[in-house]
């Protein structure tokens, strides 16, 4: 199979994608998961019936519960939401060693079990969104000490903890900030975060008034992130622009006239044109010269 090449003039649209929600217990994680679109939960700490406005859940007692849910089971729901990811990890652990007693040893994970329960939980999130469904990943946080600082990680055991971030587009943390709840997706000296959407801190609202309101957390971010998608692409249509005028130069009468050009380019796109221009120039023999604000032959090599 030929590589399939997008090329930066083409559009890449995000149709799904992963946020993670983490925070101390108690502190309404299941509830916000609740306000997602169309949501169906996870529920592998059993604590779904704590929540005022609970949804559609799936009460998991063995993976088996979890990879058994297909696109017919899952086809009125947008949002898959698990919570907690770390109680949904001791799941998959059991059913590791029950499936392969060599990758555990005394009821816990060898280092080869561990690297199963990182890809098998990967390829499982892989499939969720392969048929087009956003995941919401809930976590439990937990307090390090270093030295003197308190860090805030993620409750995830194994390597997996280190795949959530990466895994996730966005990451949002609750936390109590004078008796409020607020939701930040900032990172932080002390703890994780990833906004690419750029959201403010924001007070936490009642689920009964906001009903949607981490669905439409989710929505923006897409949004954003295909906007950004859409301004990247007519950058390099513009970019394209101005190498195809650059590409036609073959005097040094022709990089002359090409200077005002650059110059009046939009700004994002000015130095990247600049580039051009002087590779251009180098490619037929010729450099620019500050002094004169013109272009010259190149100096001999070694001269």
């Amino acid at each position: 199979m030929p590589l399939k090449i997008t090329k930066a003039s083409e559009r890449i649209e995000v149709k799904t994608i992963v946020t993670c929600i983490c925070g101390q217990p108690g502190i309404g994680k299941t509830t916000m998961g609740f306000t997602a679109g169309r949501a169906l939960l996870i529920d592998a700490d059993k604590g779904s019936y704590r929540a005022a406005n609970r949804k559609d859940v799936v009460q998991v007692d063995n993976w088996s519960d979890v990879t058994t849910m297909g696109i017919e089971e899952l086809k009125e729901y947008d949002t898959i939401v698990v919570d907690t990811v770390g109680r949904a990890l001791d799941t998959l652990t059991v059913a590791i060693i029950q499936g392969n007693p060599k990758q555990g040893r005394n009821g816990a994970l060898t280092l080869q079990g561990y690297g199963e329960l990182k890809s098998t939980f990967l390829q499982w999130m892989n499939l969720v969104k392969s048929m087009g469904k956003d995941i919401v990943l809930i976590c439990h946080s937990t307090e390090e000490h270093r030295g003197d600082d308190t860090v805030e990680r993620l409750d995830v055991q194994g390597g997996t903890k280190q795949e959530i971030p990466k895994s996730s587009d966005q990451i949002g943390r609750i936390k109590l900030v004078g008796g409020k709840r607020v939701l930040s997706f900032s990172p932080v000296d002390n703890a994780f975060g990833k906004n690419p959407a750029q959201f403010e801190d924001m007070e936490v609202p009642d689920a009964a008034v906001a009903p949607n309101f981490l669905g439409d957390l989710i929505k923006r971010c897409k949004d954003h992130l295909n906007k950004m998608s859409d301004e990247q692409r007519a950058a390099a249509n513009a970019l394209g622009g101005y190498q195809e005028q650059i590409s036609k130069a073959t005097s040094m009468t022709d990089l002359d006239g090409l200077l005002p050009v650059v110059r009046s380019a939009p700004a994002e796109l000015q130095a990247n044109a600049k580039r051009l221009l002087v590779q251009r120039a180098k490619a037929l023999g010729f450099v620019y010269v500050k002094s004169t604000d013109a272009f010259d032959l190149a100096p001999p090599a070694g001269a």
